[in-house]
């Protein structure tokens, strides 16, 4: 990539945003981009938040080549700036470019490019607690054809957005309605990539889901209709006898999911049991009403973790540990906060120091 252009822009004052920022509503003053032509990666440049310009013939528009990430930059007590995990999103951008048969960003390079942007914008990681700077790399398709084919031409480009906890309630129970008619992705599909087509298609039964008083959908799986995929904005695990974590196995159609994966480690770091399986979802609801499963909550970058506090499935309205959330849920939300923010040792080395930048 070599180096990063920084053009000049004229910066705005974040700090009169409201201290609930939702999500995705508010962007910082700068953005990264970087063109993909005739073999390579050119002009990576960090310049002012902007409309793009595209032809209406371009590829993404047509044949949908379209990929995204999300990571985020956190607020230490001490004032600095962590990223999390940041070579394992790059490393799922590039996953998600392979099947989509795009071209991959130089692992160093993208994590070169989020610390000089997220250095610049360091005004832009909020204080509040559990608020964070929400970072969004995509890479689309710009080449004008309509051939189904492989485009030549793309662009990479990155931006901030500061948030609160996906959830409005924060660490609160959500409920969760099971997706009996609608199914999300199949194996060999693109269900483990991230790619708009995955969450496109959940738009309908989630607002199905809405309209029944609940706020994310359950996906099973796209053969049986039976068995445990994920739930749309984060993975899913449950808690077996207060001591035992089950999660889905990673299948082909669900995603690489880096809280998923930090999760499992930090359970088994708290004694406790952390097994990947293929889960039956029949089996789920015989083991919450024989009172073996304890707890279910989602784990997700953007939800962090989420306890699930209902659950509707067909014409059952199942109500979990009281609505309430669970012990290992809260536990396992307050090890992995305290390490993305600095107030707990990183015995792991997931976290990395931002260098702040000057303007």
């Amino acid at each position: 990539m070599g180096a990063i252009r920084i053009d000049p822009v004229t910066a705005t004052d974040p700090s009169g945003l409201p201290a609930e920022l939702g999500f995705g509503r508010y962007f910082s003053d700068r953005m990264f981009s970087q063109r993909y032509a005739a073999g390579g990666w050119h002009d990576a440049h960090i310049g002012a938040y902007r409309p793009l310009t595209l032809d209406p013939a371009a590829q993404v528009f047509h044949n949908g080549q379209m990929i995204f990430d999300g990571t985020k930059a956190y607020r230490r007590p001490d004032g600095g700036i962590n990223l999390f995990r940041v070579e394992k999103n790059a490393a799922r951008f590039n996953r998600s470019a392979e099947r989509m048969g795009m071209p991959a960003v130089p692992i160093d390079d993208h994590i070169a490019a989020i610390e000089t942007l997220v250095g610049l914008e360091h005004r832009w990681v909020p204080s509040q607690p559990d608020a964070a700077l929400y970072i969004r790399p995509v890479m689309i398709a710009t080449e004008k054809a309509l051939a189904v084919r492989a485009p030549l031409e793309y662009l990479h480009y990155i931006i901030l957005s500061p948030v609160s906890p996906y959830f409005a309630g924060g660490f609160a129970p959500v409920s969760v309605y099971v997706s009996h008619d609608y199914v999300r992705a199949v194996r060999g599909g693109t269900g483990e990539a991230k790619t708009p087509g995955n969450y496109a298609g959940s738009v309908k039964a989630t607002e199905i889901a809405i309209a029944q008083g609940y706020q994310q959908v359950l996906w099973l799986d796209a053969v049986e209709r039976r068995y445990v995929d994920e739930v749309g904005a984060m993975n899913i695990a449950f808690v077996y006898d207060g001591g035992r974590l089950r999660t889905p196995a990673l299948s082909g159609a669900i995603l690489h999911g880096v809280t998923r994966e930090s999760v499992l480690t930090l359970a088994r770091d708290l004694g406790l049991e952390a097994e990947e399986a293929r889960i039956d979802f029949l089996e789920v609801l015989e083991d919450i009403a024989r009172g073996r499963i304890t707890e279910v909550f989602g784990m997700g970058t953007g939800a962090v973790i989420a306890p699930v506090g209902r659950l509707r499935y067909q014409e059952r309205d199942i109500v979990l540990n009281g609505g309430e959330p669970g012990p290992v849920a809260r536990r396992l939300y307050e090890e992995l906060t305290g390490i993305q923010f600095g107030r707990l040792p990183d015995r792991h080395g997931w976290t990395r120091n931002v260098p702040i930048r000057g303007d």
